[in-house]
């Protein structure tokens, strides 16, 4: 059964299952989820507790039912906690957590947790996967988005007796702890800890938080991506600066969106010669999130723009890469920043002129 993470202590409130598999790349959330089915483990009885890393190849997957028919002296029940950092088990590793599954089932002493991290399409669909989530409870843990943080942040703060003022001037104040905090978490959770410590209970001033939080924002490159797709000229900046900031390579940032560029020259293309949108976006590999912002954008875009874009992209590779070049700065972040402004102003359906945007505009 899944459970929702949102739900979650709700549902230990009602009862423990035997198993639960938490997956995901978010940190802070999957540990809280681990902390909350410990804690309600201990409430319950569940005394003793035994971690396995199943990391690498020789790692011998016979510890689960050794470890499972193996109890303390003293304890009356046992939770084991088996961390898969990989989230690869390989095909033994596979047998050995469907095997597992089904005999915590027949063992009253004993439940089980796994950890994984985020799990792909096919992963979902593999034997162990399914073993797992029809003997237990899987609780996904997805990242937090940018829309959904300051919702979050709210949250986080009530616990602590803290909110924000109603209305415009509340929502400016968890916008501003939000661009800087976005992509992290860790850091949020923190900084909403030393707001508690810096403030009583009660309404936060956006003064109060900007003295109090620091710029913690990390960013990567498909965030960026995501952006410059949905015209939001301002976050394209921010995101700039941010991963510029945070020593990440400008080739890297120029190759995801020069790589998105083809793809929509490829897509138009194929649209033209009357190819169905969805058989061409299926064909070009393109799903999910990117799948919606290009059916989106593609009908603005003619095939003379994206040859301009192709060139773009061109250029802006030279001048990443130490060349020269009279129609964009030298620098190789300015000029990205130039190169992704010409796109998001586009897709934001604002008229380009052929001007070079300033670069903090």
């Amino acid at each position: 059964m899944d459970v929702l993470l949102s739900r979650l202590p709700e549902h230990l409130q009602k009862g423990l299952r035997k198993l639960y598999v938490v997956c995901g790349d978010e940190p802070l959330q999957a540990m809280e989820a681990q902390d909350a089915i410990r804690q309600a483990a201990r409430a319950q009885g569940v005394a003793e507790r035994e971690v396995v890393i199943a990391s690498g190849n020789d790692f011998d997957w016979r510890v689960l039912s050794q470890q499972t028919a193996s109890l303390g002296l003293f304890a009356d029940r046992k939770l084991i906690e088996v961390q898969i950092p990989t989230g690869k088990p390989g095909k033994e590793g596979s047998q050995a957590l469907q095997d597992w599954a089904e005999q915590l089932q027949q063992d009253d002493a004993v439940m089980g947790m796994v950890v994984v991290p985020a799990l792909d399409a096919t992963q979902r669909k593999s034997g162990w996967v399914n073993a797992l989530v029809h003997n237990g409870a899987w609780i996904q843990v997805d990242p937090v988005s940018r829309q959904a943080l300051p919702a979050w942040i709210a949250q986080r703060l009530a616990r602590h007796g803290q909110r924000v003022a109603d209305g415009e001037a509340g929502a400016q104040t968890l916008a501003f702890f939000a661009d800087r905090v976005e992509g992290n978490l860790l850091a949020a959770h923190q900084e909403i800890e030393k707001l508690a410590l810096l403030h009583p209970a009660g309404e936060l001033s956006l003064e109060a938080v900007e003295q109090a939080v620091l710029n913690v924002a990390r960013y990567d490159v498909f965030q960026l991506r995501d952006a410059v797709w949905t015209g939001r000229s301002a976050r394209v900046q921010r995101m700039l600066d941010g991963l510029q900031g945070e020593g990440v390579a400008a080739v890297l940032v120029h190759y995801t969106l020069a790589d998105d560029v083809r793809a929509l020259y490829r897509l138009k293309q194929a649209v033209q010669d009357g190819q169905p949108m969805a058989m061409a976006l299926r064909e070009q590999r393109i799903w999910g999130v990117r799948e919606r912002l290009f059916e989106r954008i593609l009908p603005r875009l003619s095939p003379a723009l994206l040859r301009q874009w192709l060139q773009m992209a061109h250029q802006v590779d030279g001048v990443v890469k130490g060349l020269r070049h009279p129609n964009w700065p030298q620098d190789a972040w300015s000029a990205l920043a130039d190169w992704a402004q010409r796109m998001t102003r586009v897709c934001q359906n604002e008229p380009y002129d052929g001007a070079h945007p300033s670069r903090h505009a």
